[in-house]
């Protein structure tokens, strides 16, 4: 009997991390940190010593799950009207709303005090794009207008940059260069994913770019925005953080991704699946391709 009333405590104990680790997103967790780590190798021009990985990495990692308990804290009446949230930890009732709050705002300080210790301008990029993520974006815009995407693209934007000042202790072109290619991305991203779930959000009133502007008007700015990226993605060339092959690379996928868009466009049937795959596959080879290409310094 004993043996089975351990057994159940543990199998309980699982699941309420488990319910944790969901609501702090581990896949966005997992993103940010390796794009940091690729803002941190650029600004290194290598990899950097690892304390100063360890140091950043983690803070950078807790601020971000933190950022995600709280939108899933504010977000939960919504959540439940939605396909792809309804089986979240605290709509499925697995959380209280009252812990991940709590956890939320704890993971986030604690985060910037360590951060404290790599340089006050990572802590306080990171302490910015918390804030960003949390209070204009979710609490403020999401609900209101589809130009929250320009503000949370600022968020997604910010993880490199902050890499590559956490080893320079300093912003300069580079760190910026990072910060736009990220900032451009994320519109064609979200907007493709947001084609896709459109129904969704629909159901729960968030005023995303389709059903403000409709689906044909979504295409249209994904297709300006697709050919925005394509000059701000060759910058790190002419910015000398990269040689030739990058720039072949950077305008190969660049002009894949135009491709895509025209057609999507062009199409009555395109839902955004095939779009927002490639935006993943473009970003993960372009940046995998900047590093293997770096040019040291």
């Amino acid at each position: 009997m004993k043996e089975d009333i351990m057994a159940a405590k543990t199998a309980s104990y699982r699941e309420i991390v488990r319910d944790h680790v969901v609501l702090a997103k581990p896949g966005i967790v997992l993103l940010v940190m390796i794009t940091t780590l690729g803002g941190m190798y650029m600004g290194q021009r290598g990899l950097p010593e690892p304390w100063l990985i360890l140091l950043t990495l983690v803070p950078v990692g807790l601020a971000t799950a933190g950022a995600a308990m709280l939108n899933n804290f504010y977000d939960r009446d919504i959540d439940i009207l939605m396909s792809r949230t309804l089986r979240r930890p605290i709509p499925r009732g697995r959380v209280y709303p009252l812990n991940a709050l709590i956890l939320g705002l704890s993971l986030i300080l604690i985060s910037i005090v360590i951060l404290l210790f790599v340089n006050t301008i990572a802590a306080a990029l990171t302490a910015t794009s918390a804030f960003i993520y949390v209070i204009p974006y979710t609490v403020l815009l999401k609900r209101k207008t589809h130009l929250v995407t320009h503000v949370g693209s600022i968020t997604g934007a910010l993880p490199p940059a902050i890499g590559y000042v956490a080893v320079r202790g300093t912003v300069g072109l580079e760190a910026m260069a990072l910060f736009a290619i990220m900032f451009i991305w994320q519109h064609p991203h979200f907007w493709a994913y947001a084609l896709k779930y459109k129904d969704d959000y629909s159901r729960a009133g968030v005023p995303v770019l389709p059903l403000s502007k409709g689906v044909k008007g979504t295409k249209l700015r994904t297709l300006i925005y697709t050919i925005a990226l394509l000059p701000v993605s060759v910058m790190p060339y002419y910015l000398k953080m990269s040689g030739m092959c990058y720039l072949v690379l950077a305008t190969g996928l660049g002009l894949i991704y135009i491709a895509l868009a025209v057609k999507a466009y062009l199409s009555e049937k395109e839902t955004g699946r095939l779009l927002f795959v490639y935006s993943l596959v473009y970003i993960s080879i372009l940046f995998t391709g900047l590093v293997a290409d770096m040019v040291v310094k």
